[in-house]
C-alpha cells in the first residue's frame, strides 16, 4: 500500500470536492481516498501493484478535475487582484452610463450585450466547469451558477429581438460578485493555512559548512549526512544535529510553544529552524531533508488536514444531495410560477435566483476550513493533532489517565539510596549497570546512564516491556528491572529490606543481577513536574476522572499521587495491565492516556484518544493520536480548550450555512410576499460563504 496527496485545481465548492473523492473511492486499486476543500489535495491510499501516479492523475482528470501532482501551485495574487478591479470598474462605469440613458435604447442594449459577454469570458471558467461536472454527473456550485447566467442571457436575447424587458445586468453582476467573493474567500482560506505553510519556510535557505578547515555556503539540499556546519548568533539552524563545538541558547518556540531559550553544549542535540540566541557553534549534520523533525510535523500536520471527523462527513452527506434538490426546486418553481403568476418573465427570475441563492459552499467549507485553522494553530502551540476526529472526540473525553515517570514527573530521577553485594565491587556493578542501562530508551536508564563513558560492549539485549532489560557483556548474561522481573526470573532476592525502606521513602526500584546472583539495588528519586498538580486541579474542574498508572511499586505511586491529589492510583502495572484498564474503562467511558510514545505505545492505541509526551523519539513512528512537543502539561488543558472551540465553531458555522439557504431559498421561488432578484441572490450567496470563512478564523485567536 502507497500514499500520495495530490494538489487539485479547479474545485470550487463542496459538492466539487464530494464528487471528486466518491469518483476516486469508486476505481479498482484504490483503497481510501480524502479530499479536502480547504486544501485543494487528495489524499490518496492505492496499491502500488496495480495502480501508479499517472493513473491516480487520469483518475482526477476524468472526474473533470486537474492534478498538480505532489507540488503545489501558488497562484499570483496580485494578479488575480489586478484583474479583478479592472473589471469590476470596467463592468460598473458601462453600466452607469447605460441606467442614466446617456445612449438610445439600441446602443444601450448593444453595449449591455457586449458586457454581458464580457462578463461570461472573465466568468468563463465557472460556466465550464458547471457544465463539465454536469457531464460527469457530479453538479456543484458551478453548474448551478452557470446554468443560470446562461439562461438568463439567453433569455434576454430573446427578449432584444421582441421588445421586451431584459435581463443583461443580472448576468453581469452575478458573475462580478461571485468573482469578487471567491477571490475574498481564497484569501481567507489562504490565512487559514498560514500555520501550515510557515512550518514549510521555517528552516534557512543556506547554511555555512566546514570542510578542511575551509568554510563554504551551500544551499540547504546541499548538506549531507556527517557535515560539520557553523552557525553564529541570530542565525537558524538548518538541519536536525548534535553540537561538537561551542555553548549556546536556541530558540524552538516554533517547534514547542515554549519561548523560553534552551541551553545547548557539546552533544547537544539542535533541531532544523531553531534560532541560535548567543554563541558560536559546530554541530554535526544527523538528520537532513524528510528525516528531518520539522519535515515529519508537516507531513504530520498535512495529513491530519487530510481526514474527516465524523461531523464533516455527515455535513458532507448533506452536500452530496444539495445540489440536485436545488435543481429540483429552480424547476418546480419555474412551473408553479407559469402556472400561478402566468409571467414567463418572473418564472424565468425564480428560476435564475434559486439556483444562483443556493449556497453549498458554506455547508462544505463549515466543517474543513475550522479543522485547517485549529490543527495549523495548534501545531504552533507545540501540539499535533494526527487527525480531524481526536479534535471531535476530545469533546467527548470524561477520563484522564496519566502514567508517572517522565509524564507527570520530570522522568529525570537521580540514585540517591544504593546497596550492593559487595562494597569494593560497587564502581565495576555500576559500569556493568549503565553500560546494560544504555542500550535501554527507558526514561529510568537514561538516568542512571548519565554523563557516562567508556563502558563494556553489550550483545544479545532484549527489553521486557514493563518489567526490565537484559544483555551479554563478556559472554555473561546481566538482567537489570523491578521487583517482578526479579520474580519471574527465579533470583534469590538479598536486599529485601532494603527494598522496603527505599519504598517508605517513595523511591523508584532498580534490581541489578547476573546469570548466578543478585548484585545489587539502586533507589532513584524523581521531581514532580512544577505544573503537573495545577493540571491536576484543573482537569478536575473541568469535570474530568483522573487515573494514574504506574509500573513502579504501589507504595511509591501512592506517594506521588497523594502529593498530586489524584485519588485513583494503581502501581506495579505492566504495559498489558494498562490496556486492560483502560478497555475496562473504555466499556462505559471516553478515555483519554497520556504517556510516553514508546514505552506507553499499547495503551495509547487503545484509548479513545492517545496523547504522547515527545521524548525526543522519532514524532513519525509515535503510536498516539496527539503529540505533545514540549513536556509542558498545561498543554493537556489547551487540547481540551482547541476541542471545545473548535466544535463550537463548527456548529456555528452549520447552523448559519444551513439557516441561510433555508431562509433564502423559499424567497428566491417568487412565491413568498418577499422576493430576490437574481443579482440580490448572487451577492447573498458570497457574503454566505464569507460568514462560514471569517467565523472560523476566529479560532487563530
Amino acid at each position: 500500500m502507497k500514499k500520495k496527496i495530490l494538489n487539485i485545481e479547479g474545485m470550487t465548492c463542496s459538492a466539487c470536492s464530494n464528487g471528486l473523492e466518491k469518483y476516486l473511492n469508486k476505481q479498482e486499486g484504490i483503497i481510501e481516498a480524502v479530499v479536502n476543500l480547504v486544501m485543494a489535495t487528495a489524499s490518496i491510499q492505492y496499491d502500488e501493484k496495480i495502480l501508479g501516479e499517472k493513473d491516480l492523475n487520469r483518475f482526477v482528470k476524468e472526474a473533470g478535475f486537474k492534478s498538480l501532482g505532489e507540488k503545489s501551485k501558488d497562484g499570483n495574487s496580485k494578479h488575480e487582484l489586478k484583474i479583478v478591479v479592472f473589471f469590476s470598474i470596467s463592468i460598473i462605469t458601462l453600466m452607469y452610463i447605460t441606467m442614466i440613458k446617456m445612449w438610445n435604447n439600441t446602443i444601450i442594449d448593444f453595449t449591455m450585450i457586449l458586457l454581458s459577454v464580457l462578463a461570461i469570458i472573465w466568468g468563463y471558467d465557472i460556466v465550464k466547469n458547471g457544465v463539465k461536472n454536469i457531464i460527469h454527473k457530479m453538479p456543484n456550485m458551478d453548474s448551478l451558477v452557470g446554468i443560470g447566467v446562461m439562461v438568463t442571457f439567453l433569455y434576454s436575447i430573446y427578449n432584444i429581438l421582441n421588445g421586451k424587458e431584459v435581463y443583461f445586468e443580472s448576468v453581469i453582476m452575478i458573475i462580478l460578485f461571485i468573482k469578487i467573493g471567491r477571490y475574498i474567500d481564497k484569501k481567507n482560506k489562504a490565512k487559514a493555512v498560514d500555520a501550515i505553510k510557515g512550518l514549510v519556510t521555517i528552516t534557512p535557505k543556506k547554511a555555512v559548512i566546514l570542510k578542511n578547515g575551509i568554510e563554504k555556503t551551500v544551499t540547504i539540499n546541499e548538506i549531507e549526512k556527517d557535515d560539520i556546519i557553523i552557525c553564529r548568533p541570530g542565525e537558524k539552524i538548518a538541519v536536525d544535529g548534535v553540537i561538537v563545538k561551542g555553548t549556546t541558547h536556541t530558540d524552538e518556540s516554533f517547534l514547542t510553544g515554549e519561548s523560553k531559550p534552551v541551553s545547548k553544549k557539546e552533544g547537544s542535540n539542535v533541531m532544523a529552524g531553531s534560532i541560535n540566541y548567543d554563541g558560536y557553534i559546530e554541530y554535526k549534520a544527523v538528520n537532513i531533508g524528510k528525516d528531518s523533525n520539522i519535515s515529519h510535523i508537516v507531513d504530520l500536520v498535512v495529513e491530519a488536514t487530510n481526514t474527516k471527523a465524523p461531523i464533516a462527513r455527515m455535513a458532507d452527506i448533506i452536500s452530496g444531495y444539495f445540489v440536485p434538490i436545488i435543481f429540483i426546486i429552480s424547476i418546480c418553481s419555474f412551473i408553479l410560477n407559469i402556472v400561478i403568476t402566468k409571467n414567463f418573465s418572473q418564472a424565468i427570475t425564480s428560476l435564475v435566483s434559486v439556483l444562483v441563492v443556493a449556497c453549498p459552499c458554506a455547508l462544505g467549507l463549515a466543517t474543513p476550513l475550522a479543522m485547517v485553522v485549529s490543527i495549523g494553530n495548534a501545531s504552533k502551540k507545540g501540539i499535533l493533532i494526527k487527525s480531524s476526529e481526536s479534535i471531535e472526540a476530545i469533546n467527548k473525553i470524561d477520563t484522564v489517565i496519566f502514567d508517572k515517570t517522565g509524564t507527570l514527573t520530570k522522568g529525570e530521577l537521580e540514585i540517591t539510596d544504593e546497596k550492593y553485594i559487595r562494597l569494593e565491587d560497587k564502581e565495576q556493578i555500576l559500569k556493568l549497570l549503565i553500560s546494560l542501562e544504555k542500550k535501554s530508551n527507558h526514561p529510568i536508564a537514561k538516568s542512571i546512564c548519565r554523563d557516562s563513558k567508556d563502558l563494556f560492549e553489550v550483545n544479545e539485549f532484549e527489553e521486557i516491556a514493563g518489567q526490565g532489560i537484559k544483555g551479554k557483556i563478556s559472554g555473561k548474561t546481566y538482567f537489570a528491572g523491578n521487583r517482578k522481573y526479579v520474580e519471574n526470573n527465579e533470583i534469590k532476592n538479598i536486599f529485601e529490606k532494603e527494598e522496603e525502606k527505599f519504598t517508605q521513602k517513595g523511591k523508584t526500584i532498580v534490581y541489578f543481577w547476573d546469570e548466578n546472583e543478585m548484585l545489587g539495588i539502586i533507589g532513584l528519586s524523581d521531581k514532580i513536574k512544577n505544573d503537573s498538580k495545577s493540571t491536576i486541579e484543573k482537569l478536575k474542574r473541568l469535570g474530568k476522572r483522573v487515573i494514574m498508572l504506574s509500573g513502579d511499586n504501589s507504595k511509591t505511586a501512592e506517594i506521588i499521587a497523594n502529593e498530586l491529589q489524584i485519588d485513583e492510583v494503581y502501581g506495579n502495572i505492566l504495559p498489558e495491565g494498562k490496556v486492560e484498564k483502560i478497555k475496562e474503562l473504555n466499556n462505559n467511558k471516553n478515555v483519554l492516556m497520556v504517556g510516553d510514545g514508546v514505552n506507553d505505545s499499547p495503551a495509547l492505541r487503545t484509548a479513545t484518544i492517545g496523547v504522547s509526551v515527545s521524548n525526543g523519539t522519532d514524532i513519525s513512528s509515535d503510536s498516539s493520536d496527539i503529540v505533545m512537543l514540549t513536556s509542558d502539561m498545561e498543554k493537556i488543558i489547551d487540547i481540551f480548550n482547541i476541542g471545545k472551540k473548535t466544535m463550537k465553531i463548527i456548529k456555528e458555522n452549520l447552523f448559519w450555512a444551513l439557516f441561510y439557504n433555508l431562509c433564502m431559498i423559499p424567497l428566491a421561488t417568487g412565491l413568498m410576499p418577499i422576493s430576490l432578484n437574481p443579482m440580490i441572490a448572487a451577492f447573498a450567496m458570497t457574503m454566505s460563504s464569507l460568514t462560514v470563512v471569517i467565523n472560523s478564523l476566529r479560532l487563530r485567536n
